[in-house]
């Protein structure tokens, strides 16, 4: 490339990225998919990338599962089947049982299904939940937000930068499980802790009386489907199955049907996050072909990054400047430069996830939260900080002290 290319690219990486960390390019309307589509536009008029190697540099496996889990947990929504978990746990709580199942339940679907889709269900659960007991809803719907990124943290499944990784990594489903399922598991215990203690400790709860059941209209035909086939794709990652495959043959399984209009299925599909991931693959190649992953791992030997503490910092901080997932389409290139790769990927799994928890606009899934309970309650940038700092801060020294310690 031409020197001049070469500073075009690089302006056309780091414009991009400031869209990417502001969220909106200052002025004008174009967000984080708009930025994403018109930095790969640009990168193939400068010549950073060329048509003939655009397919190569498209992950095409990490865009098939993500699309296929959006159309797996668009048809369990269809089907009621997040409306029937509602109905019979909210009918049986308890005041007091109320936040450890809505961080556990949040953490439990986060991990096998994508958590940007689990909030979006988590919400109105959260929301019902608390009107009938009478108890204000922040707490809980804070819950949803930092437990949904705690818990995707356990699998390739969990959330996007995940899906990533694992595309890249080549770790199987187990493996990724078998590591980091503890940090999600103990994260939870200790986002119950954090949120018990600035919310909880001091209040005693009334005695909830008897909930009155309400009838919930279940398609039973398409829930049995839905779910069968559900846990036919989970079962297929369990065994070690190429989860893209698996997730692919799952949607299209529940896209055959007589009764549902497959419209309605794809409404619910996050297009712009597909086009996001599409835009930053070729956007992130461009800056490759143009010399950033030399000028990264040179910057990466500088500062000592092969060391997981380190690792950790660096990760979590850059999450929050310019979102995980291009975060980890940046640091990607370092990872397999690492003594240990299989740890480094695990670390930036890790890292870039609970870091999403440090404040609304960390992850998707915060914002996703704020938004959709804006009509009943609104939570302030304070009312999430001082609930994510501590989480945040927690979760990511156990998750560092635990992959330091297993690798």
């Amino acid at each position: 490339m031409s020197e001049l290319a070469t500073i075009g690219t690089y302006s056309v990486f780091i414009a991009s990225y400031v869209v990417f960390a502001l969220g909106k390019f200052p002025g004008m309307k174009i967000d984080r998919p708009g930025a994403a589509i018109i930095g790969a536009v640009l990168m193939f008029a400068i010549g950073a990338v060329r048509a003939h190697d655009a397919l190569q540099i498209v992950h095409f496996g990490t865009v098939v599962l993500l699309f296929s889990m959006m159309l797996v947990v668009a048809c369990l929504h269809l089907a009621g089947f997040f409306d029937w978990i509602t109905e019979i746990v909210v009918a049986r709580l308890k005041p007091h049982h109320l936040l450890p199942t809505v961080i556990f339940l949040s953490g439990l679907l986060s991990a096998f299904f994508v958590n940007d889709i689990i909030c979006i269900v988590m919400v109105p659960f959260a929301l019902k939940a608390t009107r009938r007991m009478g108890v204000k809803p922040i707490p809980y719907l804070l819950a949803v937000a930092t437990a949904s990124n705690i818990g995707s943290t356990a699998t390739i499944t969990g959330n996007p930068q995940n899906i990533l990784i694992g595309s890249f990594s080549g770790i199987g489903y187990r493996d990724f499980l078998w590591h980091l399922g503890p940090v999600a598991l103990v994260g939870l215990f200790l986002n119950w802790l954090v949120i018990w203690w600035l919310y909880f400790r001091r209040r005693i709860h009334d005695v909830q009386t008897e909930a009155v059941m309400r009838a919930v209209q279940i398609d039973h035909a398409a829930l049995i489907k839905a779910g069968l086939v559900a846990a036919l794709v989970l079962a297929g990652f369990l065994a070690g199955l190429p989860p893209p495959l698996v997730a692919a043959v799952g949607a299209a399984i529940m896209l055959i049907t007589r009764t549902r209009d497959p419209h309605l299925v794809y409404e619910e599909v996050d297009w712009g996050l597909l086009v996001f991931f599409i835009g930053l693959f070729l956007i992130v190649g461009g800056a490759e072909n143009a010399g950033l992953t030399e000028r990264l791992l040179g910057f990466g030997e500088r500062f000592n990054l092969q060391h997981l503490g380190v690792f950790t910092s660096v990760t979590a901080i850059l999450s929050n400047l310019v979102s995980n997932v291009p975060a980890v389409m940046l640091l990607k290139s370092l990872v397999t430069r690492f003594a240990n790769p299989h740890t480094a990927w695990l670390t930036l799994a890790m890292a870039s996830t609970l870091a999403g928890n440090l404040t609304i606009t960390g992850s998707v899934a915060n914002i996703i939260v704020v938004e959709r309970a804006r009509k009943e309650v609104r939570i302030g940038f304070f009312d999430y900080f001082r609930i994510g700092l501590p989480v945040t801060l927690l979760t990511l020294f156990f998750g560092w002290l635990w992959l330091s310690w297993i690798q």
